[in-house]
């Protein structure tokens, strides 16, 4: 991949799946807590490189189907803390007629309240 030749890049990340456990109830059994740190290092690593793939001023959406904080606002204020370079955007515009997004500026899906699974979205600017 080269670097910095993206506009945008969108990076599903995979992931405990524990967003979807209204559609797959099984899957809480398969799951142990430590599936968390075995997710953390790869879902990092791959927001990084999307974040190198776009020009600076370039977004960076990462999505997760999750809802556990170690898979979605850890992983992003981690890596903007260690690798500096890029801002958090406000997602909810984006959503016109969805309800109840939060306080953003990324945004939590869940099931009781949206009618979807648990999905998590984070946009990124690149600024240097």
């Amino acid at each position: 991949m080269v670097s910095e030749s993206f506009d945008r890049v969108l990076v599903d990340v995979p992931g405990t799946g524990l967003g979807a456990l209204r559609r797959r109830p099984e899957a809480r059994w398969r799951r142990r807590p430590e599936d968390l740190d075995g997710f953390a290092p790869l879902q990092r690593a791959l927001l990084r490189t999307a974040l190198e793939s776009v020009r600076v001023g370039g977004v960076v959406a990462y999505a997760t189907c999750s809802p556990h904080l170690a898979e979605t606002r850890a992983v992003v204020d981690d890596v903007l803390k260690r690798e500096g370079g890029a801002e958090l955007l406000d997602a909810r515009p984006l959503m016109p007629g969805v309800p109840a997004l939060g306080e953003g500026p990324d945004v939590q899906l869940w099931p009781h309240l949206h009618g979807t699974d648990a999905m998590y979205l984070a946009l990124l600017r690149r600024t240097a």
